[in-house]
């Protein structure tokens, strides 16, 4: 029998950090956007999606969601740790221009 803890998706605030943690499907995607926007006060955010473990589609709109909700907020969002099924959705649809793909800074060379 599985575990229904594994499967449920967490969201939470730590200092001016989101994580976000658990699948992102069309069953949760609704509660999930509702539960981010209302963490989202005049501050910039970064969204840590390093703990997401399963994404459909539906993560799309929740991102531009909570893009929009932040510019009407009057507060700026960035996404870390983004998974590589999300980066294939955003670019598969089309949407870069509107959810940014964070660059893996680790891999940059320093400037000097």
């Amino acid at each position: 029998m599985n575990n229904l803890n594994s499967s449920l998706p967490v969201i939470f605030r730590e200092d001016h950090s989101i994580i976000v943690q658990g699948p992102i499907t069309i069953d949760n995607v609704v509660t999930m956007t509702h539960r981010g926007a209302a963490l989202f006060d005049g501050h910039h955010w970064v969204i840590d999606l390093d703990k997401v473990t399963e994404v459909d589609s539906t993560i799309i709109s929740m991102l531009l969601e909570w893009l929009r909700a932040t510019r009407q907020k009057g507060c700026q969002l960035q996404f870390i740790n983004m998974p590589g099924s999300v980066k294939s959705l955003i670019q598969l649809y089309g949407v870069e221009a509107l959810i940014p793909i964070p660059v893996n800074h680790a891999t940059q060379p320093n400037a000097t």
